[in-house]
């Protein structure tokens, strides 16, 4: 039977599929998360799925309609004429006949994807760009030939000093009504002390902005009030980007194969963030009209394809950025469903691949503040890294990949109820033991089993798989060069042959079998010592030879736990009470840039005094790169983890982590196994 290759997004699922199934059950066949209440009738229009079109070089794979199955008459019948020309389809009723793409949408998912970009407590000095002035206008007379506008000028200035205001576009239309529905009395939005961004009659207390973070997985909003910045509501979804490619660079590739490419993605992420504003102004009561201000970070990459410019320039050498400085321009030219003369503003771009996120962050965090040598790393598909005090900062980017987010997994899921998100390992019996997403209880524990009777154990998360490769490694299961012992199989049935290498057995019911694999291993180790190497290369820079702090921001930096990521060898060696997660730090700078100014200000002179290091090129990289493959490091030392863990010693056949894995498997053959530690 012929089998097509088949990519579920924004899961990262994916497989090869025999031609003629159905799109749901291949869904369920590879442990996607697909809703279906009709039983596959074509009546519930729960498994609604979107098809990625043109070329997706990530997967090596061209995806179109034509893979497809011809539309069925409960289709057409079903689906609404927008959604079938944007490439919509049951999954119940289409039949894969090539490879292919799946999107499902946040509306057809079982389970809601977990994202976890909390608003964290700050204290902000507000005082913001939007300005709210009530006035006293004078009415207009027959013979003083005076416009409305110019009379609510002199009016404006009176009372604040601020002369020749202008006015958006957008708001003028406004004008006259709103006088003179408020009897001459009215209230202004002034926006940066320059121009009219809103009015209404009469008087209006409270104005509101957002502050988002683009994120390449996911997208979070924060609503907020202008005046105490005070979070009112909180919304995040998966960026619908993902389909195109799970990293920023499959990204750019896309738009490179793909004509038009750019422009898909653009209003791919427009539209979600109207789809996030429309959520956020319901859940928090507001009216839109009140809706003034916005500020978004993101990546470069996401930074430009929010612009509507296209990334081409940012795939490869010199990595030219469009713009560099911060942008203010008005939210309608973005097709953004604000108030109509709301403006947007976006940090600078500190240089070809650390964006407007990266000085977020810096702003939450202000290293530049402080004495200490402080290291911070918002993990993602494209981590971002400064390092600094208050004499010199530098920052780099390391394009460690999905992996640490459970995509490209054998096993790996998105955060989502079910998954795995914590992992021990027994180090005598080799037992395993884990929490999901979900429940706060432990796998072995009382009452578990009727936890997982609604969720499952569906997969394992990028928390989960770091926790389980480094207590896989405390248990002696996984050498130093990262290799999966099967001379364990002696001791535990859970090491168990798969293919030409060994796996770990982390759950299996008769659904569900979850493993670590040796090439989930290998992906972790690239992405972790792509991220460790970096960070040296930052070290040499400013010639630090020990870091003094170390935080974790991001939504996925929150849940990685600090003895775990250092057990596996992310970040070097620090004092373990040192290492913290500051949450989405990205957001939390976002939102102090829109409710302060001076904020503002703060960033744009901080990132004129960044360095930037293009980890690529630096001659250095590839020998950092190869000792940070073992686990956690070929060289470097950790004292301050040794106080806390025993790790394994490394002996001479597992000591460089780029081994031949054939001619090692043999070599386990031949082995026996000593008893694992007893430090975990």
């Amino acid at each position: 039977m012929t089998k097509h290759k088949v990519v579920f997004t924004p899961s990262g699922r994916h497989g090869e599929i025999e031609e003629g199934t159905y799109i749901l059950t291949a869904s369920r066949i590879l442990g996607v998360d697909l809703a279906s209440v009709c039983g596959g009738n074509g009546k519930c229009t729960q498994c609604k799925v979107q098809i990625g079109k043109g070329d997706f070089p990530k997967h090596q794979i061209t995806s179109d309609n034509s893979h497809l199955s011809e539309l069925s008459s409960a289709e057409t019948y079903q689906i609404n004429k927008e959604d079938l020309a944007k490439d919509f389809r049951l999954g119940c009723q289409t039949r894969i006949m090539g490879d292919v793409v799946i999107d499902i949408p946040s509306t057809s998912q079982t389970h809601d994807q977990v994202i976890r970009k909390a608003a964290i407590n700050i204290t902000i000095d507000s005082k913001p760009a939007v300005q709210l002035v009530t006035v006293d206008v004078e009415e207009a007379q027959m013979h003083i030939p005076s416009g409305d506008l110019e009379r609510l000028q002199n009016s404006i200035e009176f009372k604040t000093g601020i002369p020749n205001i202008s006015i958006e576009a957008a708001v003028l239309p406004q004008l006259q009504k709103a006088l003179r529905k408020g009897k001459w009395l009215v209230t202004v939005a002034i926006y940066e002390q320059s121009k009219i961004i809103a009015i209404w009659s009469g008087e209006q207390k409270e104005a509101y902005g957002l502050a988002v973070d683009i994120g390449s997985t996911t997208i979070a909003g924060h609503l907020c009030e202008l005046k105490s910045g005070k979070v009112l509501a909180t919304y995040g979804l998966m960026n619908p980007q993902i389909r195109f490619g799970e990293d920023v660079m499959s990204r750019v590739s896309y738009a490179m194969m793909n004509t038009g490419g750019d422009k898909e993605m653009t209003d791919a992420v427009r539209s979600s963030i109207c789809q996030m504003t429309d959520e956020l102004i319901q859940s928090s009561g507001i009216d839109r009209d009140t809706l003034l201000d916005a500020v978004f970070v993101g990546n470069p990459i996401m930074h430009h394809l929010f612009l509507g410019i296209d990334p081409v320039e940012l795939g490869g050498a010199p990595f030219a950025l469009a713009v560099q400085t911060a942008v203010q321009l008005p939210a309608s030219s973005l097709d953004l469903n604000l108030a109509a003369g709301a403006q947007v503003y976006i940090p600078p771009c500190i240089a070809g691949h650390v964006g407007a996120d990266a000085a977020a962050v810096a702003l939450a965090e202000s290293p530049y503040n402080n004495d200490e040598m402080t290291l911070i790393i918002d993990v993602g598909t494209n981590a971002e890294i400064i390092l600094g005090n208050k004499t010199k900062l530098v920052a780099a980017s390391s394009p460690t990949g999905p992996a640490f987010e459970g995509a490209q997994i054998e096993s790996g899921q998105r955060a989502a109820p079910g998954a795995i998100e914590r992992v021990r390992i027994d180090p005598e019996t080799l037992e395993p033991r884990f929490k999901i997403i979900s429940s706060d209880l432990w796998s072995n524990e009382e009452g578990f089993d009727e936890v997982i009777k609604d969720t499952g154990v569906t997969g394992i998360c990028g928390s989960g798989i770091i926790e389980a490769v480094a207590t896989l490694f405390l248990a002696k299961v996984i050498k130093s060069d990262g290799v999966i012992d099967g001379s364990k199989s002696n001791l535990s049935p859970r090491v168990f042959e798969n293919g030409k290498t060994w796996a770990y057995q982390l759950y299996k019911d008769s659904n569900t079998h979850i493993y670590i694999a040796q090439n989930d291993v290998r992906a972790i180790q690239l992405a972790k010592a792509t991220l460790y190497a970096s960070v040296r290369l930052l070290m040499d820079k400013i010639n630090v030879p020990k870091i003094e702090n170390i935080r974790f921001a991001g939504a996925f930096g929150a849940h990685i736990d600090p003895k775990y990521a250092m057990v596996l060898g992310m970040i070097p060696d620090c004092p373990l009470e040192q290492v913290k997660t500051v949450g989405n730090a990205a957001g939390t700078g976002a939102r102090m840039a829109l409710s302060s100014l001076a904020s503002r200000q703060e960033i744009e002179d901080q990132v004129v005094k960044m360095d930037k290091i293009e980890t690529a090129i630096e001659s250095s990289f590839q020998e950092y790169f190869i000792n940070a493959m073992a686990i956690p490091h070929k060289v470097d030392t950790f004292e301050n983890l040794s106080q806390h863990i025993t790790l394994p010693t490394q002996t001479s056949s597992d000591s460089d982590g780029s081994s031949d894995m054939p001619r090692v498997r043999r070599r386990r053959r031949s082995s026996r196994g000593g008893r694992p530690n007893k430090s975990l």
